[in-house]
């Protein structure tokens, strides 16, 4: 919508984009399609969603618990912990970011339908970009797959187990960083502290 045409409607921007995203998930809705939408929709209009509307908590902690209060269901995956161009989270950090923290009802918790990683350019190209994504996804679909009382033991359990499956990975013809932990290790892909790693693994 054209400046002058928001002038005319005397309407705001923000209040154009808040039509769009009706209007959508009007017709979504309507075809037998889920709308589902960046949180910042939630956080602006919540009242103006319909309830078939699926919250994406990507930008900020917190939203989860929000949205599946207000009714609404939501896909986890917030940007400090779960975007694996974010180099600086290691896969300890992925492993233990739960996707429920802050929910305790019950019927609210089924309503956190799960998660996603998200892996975007700025900081792979067809050289490395499968040593970021792996073994750090596989830490994200474990937390995902798993029930509370299995992943609160943390990464510390779960290391041999990762230690392995990078090396398997490696085996099979796929790509994928070393597995530390503690502090010595604070990136999400970085090199091999030997040669042969998966044979000291």
């Amino acid at each position: 919508m054209s400046i002058s045409r928001l002038s005319s409607k005397n309407i705001s921007s923000k209040d154009a984009y808040a039509e769009f995203v009706i209007r959508t998930q009007e017709i979504a809705v309507k075809h037998g399609y889920v709308p589902v939408n960046w949180e910042e929709t939630f956080l602006t209009f919540p009242e103006r969603l319909s309830k078939e509307t699926v919250v994406h908590n990507w930008l900020q902690g917190g939203t989860c618990p929000k949205a599946v209060k207000a009714g609404f269901r939501c896909i986890m995956s917030d940007q400090g912990t779960w975007y694996l161009d974010h180099l600086d989270v290691t896969w300890d950090k992925v492993y233990t970011t739960e996707p429920l923290l802050g929910i305790t009802d019950s019927d609210e918790k089924k309503l956190v339908i799960g998660g996603e990683v998200c892996m975007w350019g700025e900081t792979a190209d067809g050289s490395d970009i499968l040593q970021t994504i792996w073994p750090r996804a596989a830490a994200a679909a474990e937390q995902l797959w798993s029930t509370q009382d299995f992943t609160k033991q943390g990464a510390t359990p779960a290391l041999k187990r990762f230690q392995y499956f990078r090396c398997l990975l490696n085996w099979r013809g796929i790509a994928a960083g070393p597995v530390y932990y503690g502090s010595s290790y604070a990136y999400g892909r970085s090199a091999p502290r030997d040669p042969g790693s998966c044979f000291a693994q």
